[in-house]
């Protein structure tokens, strides 16, 4: 659930949809709190999905409920944006991240409380599409603070998908975090 905005029966569908999406479980419900059977040697959030969670309080029980489904030593992976608010100008509030024929997107951003309003406004067939779902960037010290909340220990942290290093430049973060 977003914000009122139900995804998890067209999600399913379209999983169900992939060869052997057939086989593969599925639980719906809240990330912070949904529980499945079992203790398991990974779990990951993908594509920005902590920031999903807009308060700092929610973040942190979605660190305990991962850590609460790793077996000894599993592994908890995120990845996430790093976006680019130290080039926002002081009393600066807003910061376009796609501007073209079809689509124009800016985040509106609160640096103080890390909150923010992605603004997307789609044209597609002659009708104008407007998705402003809010986010809490969290920061990367900040992870690793909660997962050592949860009883985890940062493993390995890159720059992408590649294992680049992970530096000032950096534009994703991938940080994988172990149960102790």
């Amino acid at each position: 659930m977003l914000r009122g905005i139900d995804l998890s029966e067209a999600m399913v569908a379209r999983l169900r949809a992939k060869p052997g999406g057939d086989s593969i479980g599925v639980t719906i419900g809240d990330l912070a709190t949904a529980k499945v059977e079992g203790a398991h040697s990974l779990v990951y959030l993908l594509a920005n999905t902590i920031m999903n969670l807009t308060t700092q309080a929610e973040q942190v029980t979605c660190f305990e409920n991962a850590s609460a489904h790793l077996q000894p030593g599993g592994r908890f992976l995120i990845e996430v944006i790093l976006p680019g608010w130290q080039r926002l100008p002081p009393g600066e509030r807003f910061q376009a991240f796609d501007v073209s024929p079809n689509h124009v997107g800016f985040d509106e951003i609160d640096v103080v409380t890390q909150a923010s309003v992605s603004h997307q406004y789609r044209i597609e067939d002659g009708r104008v599409e407007i998705f402003s779902p809010p986010f809490r960037y969290v920061w990367p010290a900040e992870l690793d603070l909660m997962a050592r909340i949860a009883g985890m220990s940062l493993r390995e942290r890159w720059g992408g998908w590649s294992r680049e290093p992970f530096t000032a430049e950096s534009t994703e973060l991938v940080s994988v975090w172990e149960q102790h």
